[in-house]
């Protein structure tokens, strides 16, 4: 039976129900079939000058793609996509395009916008499933270049060089490849050894080597790199995985977490599987300091491990930075949210344990330089949270690693590593850089988007 179509609302994506999933680490969505993609592709007028392509960091051809969709061609369309994006299932998944490609659809004007992260992923997880991978012919160039981090922009970054004919390697200082595709977002959202294992082994058919356990600044350096093994350029892609703590009382507690640790111990080192032997604090009790796609995602996390959690964020929830769908999924899963909150110390027993944690409650006052209304103290409001386990999810910084080992290598004051937007050149001749290495912790796709940049500046650094 045919899906009828009202142009001015999307088809409905189908998903786990609540109380099943807050049990499982099984994918949320479950995405489109063939019958719901080509009903929801129907809706798109095919803009001449269309917006949607303007608000996607890696410019992909959407109109292109989603007619070929409406067409019943798969395959042209994985065709279309796979020019622009080497991680086409993960950014389906993941990118906010709710604030990008989605927000400028024409058709949202009068209506809903098309469902295009939907229709990527539908498209993805058929060429996946079909053994279609990227097409790749090109004439081979006698040039190296090294990628340290194989994470978004890393993997952008080295495909979109190996397309050029340029020989390439990746140095992954964790034992898997994905960087913070592979232990920082969890299974629920995106599945490790069927989706993120894809898309690393369709780089790696593009002719890009990875190499794992390869610590850039301990095994080996940039200089090194350069100087003694013939690489002619190098791009910069290591993240920021050095997370941020409040300086409050208790923060060394046994059971307080930064984000990245809980989410690395739980997906890298698979600590939610019994079968394991990777120890976890699962905690009874447990909250989250931040409002943030991580915060949600270490939440859910841990509500998955059996607790009850709560959201512990010091603005409303109109302020809260985290995508609206993952806001709605972690309600719908049961989490509290703990809003106009902060933290004031984390209580610790006489085992060096977190026994609670002290908090005040807040309101909104004038607004700070960002343009949000600063949160201040309501007096006398401070009250304890019952609580064992705390993780903070609090935003991160590039690890000073790199930059410190690597002579003349700037940073700028929060220890970012300066490059250019346009090509990710840095301070250091052949050095690129780009994603969370040089803007602070950002989204999957703007990383992405600065790989491609770096790509573009190495080949012309290169070509001269």
């Amino acid at each position: 039976m045919a899906i009828e179509v009202d142009v001015l609302k999307r088809v409905p994506v189908r998903e786990q129900e609540p109380k099943k999933r807050a049990t499982n680490f099984e994918e949320v969505c479950l995405g489109y079939n063939l019958e719901e993609a080509q009903a929801e592709a129907s809706r798109c007028i095919n803009c001449k000058n269309a917006q949607c392509v303007k608000g996607c960091p890696v410019n992909i051809d959407i109109p292109g793609f989603i007619s070929k969709v409406k067409e019943g061609d798969l395959a042209g369309a994985y065709e279309v996509i796979s020019k622009y994006s080497a991680l086409p299932a993960v950014c389906g998944r993941v990118c906010p395009q709710e604030s990008q490609c989605e927000c400028k659809c024409i058709r949202g004007i009068k209506g809903e916008p098309i469902s295009i992260g939907k229709l990527e992923r539908f498209v993805a997880d058929w060429a996946r499933e079909n053994g279609v991978s990227p097409k790749v012919d090109v004439e081979k160039k006698n040039k190296k270049v090294a990628v340290i981090g194989s994470g978004p922009a890393g993997l952008t970054c080295a495909g979109d060089l190996a397309k050029m004919g340029y020989d390439v390697t990746i140095f992954e200082a964790l034992h898997e490849a994905g960087g913070v595709l592979s232990y920082g977002i969890p299974e629920f959202r995106l599945p490790k050894r069927t989706v993120v294992a894809a898309e690393v082994e369709n780089v790696k058919k593009l002719g890009v080597k990875i190499e794992t356990n390869v610590v850039i600044g301990k095994a080996t350096t940039i200089d090194e790199l350069m100087e003694e093994e013939g690489f002619d350029a190098v791009f910069v892609g290591s993240g920021a995985g050095l997370p941020k703590f409040m300086g409050i009382a208790g923060e060394n507690a046994n059971g307080v977490f930064s984000a990245n640790e809980y989410l690395t111990r739980s997906n890298l080192m698979k600590a939610f599987d019994e079968s394991y032997d990777t120890p976890i604090v699962g905690g009874k009790k447990v909250a989250v300091v931040g409002g943030g796609n991580v915060a949600m995602d270490a939440a859910r996390t841990a509500l998955r491990l059996g607790a009850e959690v709560h959201i512990v964020y010091r603005r409303s929830e109109e302020e809260l930075p985290a995508r609206v769908e993952e806001v709605h999924h972690a309600k719908e899963e049961g989490i509290i949210f703990d809003l106009l909150t902060n933290p004031k110390e984390i209580l610790v027993d006489e085992n060096g344990a977190v026994s609670g944690m002290k908090v005040v409650k807040m309101e909104l006052g004038e607004p700070d330089e960002s343009g949000r209304r600063r949160p201040v103290e309501v007096p006398g409001s401070e009250f304890v949270l019952d609580v064992d386990t705390v993780i903070m999810s609090l935003g991160t910084s590039p690890n000073p690693l790199i930059a410190s080992t690597t002579d003349g290598l700037e940073t700028n004051k929060w220890g970012c590593i300066i490059a250019k937007e346009e090509n990710g050149e840095t301070t250091k001749k052949g050095v690129y850089a780009g994603g969370d290495s040089v803007t602070g912790a950002a989204t999957v796709i703007l990383a992405m988007g600065a790989g491609k940049a770096a790509a573009s500046g190495i080949d012309a650094y290169l070509s001269k």
